[in-house]
């Protein structure tokens, strides 16, 4: 979760300036970036979440003893 906390950081720091460049390229081009962004970020963080939770909790039900005696 830290990698991906960092990564959203940079990402929305780079994301940032997105919104006035697209404006300025495109006439007529209108767009909301903080609920596009926010959504977008918790999506991300959702789908993160879930895949170091999941089988971080699959490890914990295996015995250590068997786990290590596996390898």
């Amino acid at each position: 979760m830290v990698l991906s906390a960092f990564g959203a950081v940079i990402g929305l720091g780079l994301a940032a300036p997105l919104p006035r460049l697209l404006t300025a390229a495109f006439v007529g081009f209108n767009v909301r970036a903080a609920p596009v962004f926010l959504g977008a970020l918790l999506l991300v963080s959702l789908v993160a979440l879930l895949a170091s939770y999941i089988p971080a909790r699959r490890a914990t039900k295996v015995d250590p003893m068997v786990a290590l005696r596996y390898e």
